[in-house]
């Protein structure tokens, strides 16, 4: 197997740099919790961490070798000495970028980026080797890591870029030179920190910044940005720009899709020829991301109908959607987890996900819900629109925590009143000692509201998972 880094490229690529021995690489990381043996391993600096401390333990570990910027005491392994690591990290990212000969799509999005890229990575790599960013490997760091990473086999690349501040895209577009780009929608995500929704569908925009001649931009017919974004797209020179959704004018169109608990069944045209495929997510908003995935594959230059077969497989992963099944009580509960993150659009959706999951006999539908984080001024107005989607979910009891959420509560009509709490470690016993088999929990808050902890509390309360 030709290694994915030499000593000698990396020298080529990082100059100017010093290299204590010679290695062969197959991986880069700069997480040494996850160093496998042979990676490459970054030495960044991070606000809390200094990757330097973390050498020796990585090298021992199985790292090929160690990027450094000074002298690390206790190293036993090769050491790549250069000025700045993470100058190091973007300008391998670059270097294997060059070298590479795949058609590349990124991905960003006030919600779905993370589902959209995993269906692109599911679709394509069924058709031919396809690296794609891990989890949600979508900022400064992430970014050029997913690139370093890329094989010099791969024939498709997907990378998901994402941001909290305005100026954060550009510059990690300009590495990924994406062949076509895709912006799943724009959303009062990270509104506090942009200030209005334009603002952050012109960060959006920034999706198109260095992009190869004959790119494509993929854009949300039905969001009220779509002229914004594409006029930023134009601006960027892109001359191809395909939309997608229920709009009419869209080219690649959802036509119709039945909902069922277990997934969907979607009719779509792409650019006027119909194509009806079964997939394995669950919701209208994931029937919306596979419409957006398919014009993407077919703006690479891949098989559309192979790629559409292939959905029926799709699932939603932990903590965005995964549908868990968990014995309890001599029955069963159903755990929606959907704890990684959340805003007005995503919560939304998951309340009408939530509506059509059907609980067991002498079950019910129950919620639990954190703050969703930097919707600035208009939090609590935010969340206490949330109550019309509530109610009309079906919830019998709804849980809820952290002080925005304050503002849902008083919203709720008493019979659905579960608790408030403060925060999600005061919340986590109170939902699991609520459950009784047969019932469907829904749990869902921004990555800061810490939910996990109450999904943690639900898995622990019951016993396992069915069929285990």
């Amino acid at each position: 197997m030709t290694a994915l880094w030499t000593a000698g490229e990396v020298a080529e690529a990082l100059a100017p740099v010093t290299i204590s021995a010679a290695f062969e690489a197959n991986g880069v990381t700069f997480d040494s919790r996850a160093v496998g043996k042979g990676d490459l391993f970054f030495a960044l600096s991070g606000e809390t961490a200094d990757g330097h401390t973390f050498v020796a333990d990585a090298l021992q570990r199985g790292a090929a070798a160690a990027v450094v910027s000074r002298d690390v005491a206790g190293a036993k392994g090769p050491l790549v000495r250069v000025p700045d690591t993470m100058t190091a990290l973007v300008a391998l990212g670059r270097a294997a970028r060059r070298r590479s000969p795949a058609r590349i799509a990124s991905v960003t999005g006030s919600v779905g980026k993370t589902s959209t890229k995993d269906a692109l990575r599911h679709m394509l790599a069924a058709q031919a080797p396809t690296e794609a960013s891990a989890s949600s490997y979508n900022n400064h760091v992430g970014v050029p890591v997913s690139l370093a990473r890329l094989p010099r086999t791969a024939r498709y690349g997907v990378f998901e870029i994402g941001m909290n501040h305005p100026g954060e895209i550009e510059p990690l577009a300009r590495q990924v030179e994406a062949h076509v780009g895709v912006v799943t929608n724009v959303g009062p995500v990270h509104i506090g920190n942009l200030g209005s929704e334009e603002a952050i569908a012109d960060e959006k925009g920034c999706l198109f910044a260095g992009m190869p001649a004959g790119a494509v931009a993929v854009l949300n017919r039905d969001n009220r940005h779509f002229e914004r974004l594409s006029g930023h797209a134009r601006r960027f020179g892109v001359a191809r720009v395909i939309g997608f959704g229920r709009d009419g004018a869209a080219e690649a169109r959802l036509l119709s899709c039945r909902l069922e608990d277990s997934g969907s069944d979607v009719v779509a045209s792409i650019h006027g020829r119909d194509i009806a495929y079964r997939l394995g997510a669950v919701g209208e908003h994931w029937a919306l991301n596979s419409v957006a995935a398919l014009a993407v594959v077919e703006a690479l230059g891949a098989d559309v109908d192979r790629a559409a077969a292939t959905l029926a497989t799709v699932k939603a992963s932990p903590g965005r959607g995964a549908r868990r099944m968990l014995k309890f009580d001599g029955g069963s509960i159903e755990l929606l987890d959907e704890s990684y993150n959340a805003n007005p659009v995503s919560m939304r959706a998951m309340l009408a996900v939530l509506a059509r999951t059907a609980p067991a006999a002498g079950g019910r539908r129950l919620l639990a819900m954190g703050d969703m984080r930097e919707l600035g001024e208009g939090a609590d107005a935010y969340h206490a629109g949330l109550a019309d989607a509530v109610a009309a979910s079906g919830a019998a009891k709804v849980f809820l925590c952290g002080p925005h959420m304050q503002a849902l509560w008083s919203r709720l009509a008493p019979e659905q009143r579960g608790v408030h709490r403060a925060d999600s470690a005061a919340l986590a016993s109170e939902v699991a000692s609520a459950l009784r088999a047969g019932d469907v929990i829904a749990v869902k808050g921004s990555l800061g509201s810490k939910m996990k902890i109450v999904v943690d509390a639900i898995v622990a309360a019951s016993g396992g998972e069915v069929g285990r």
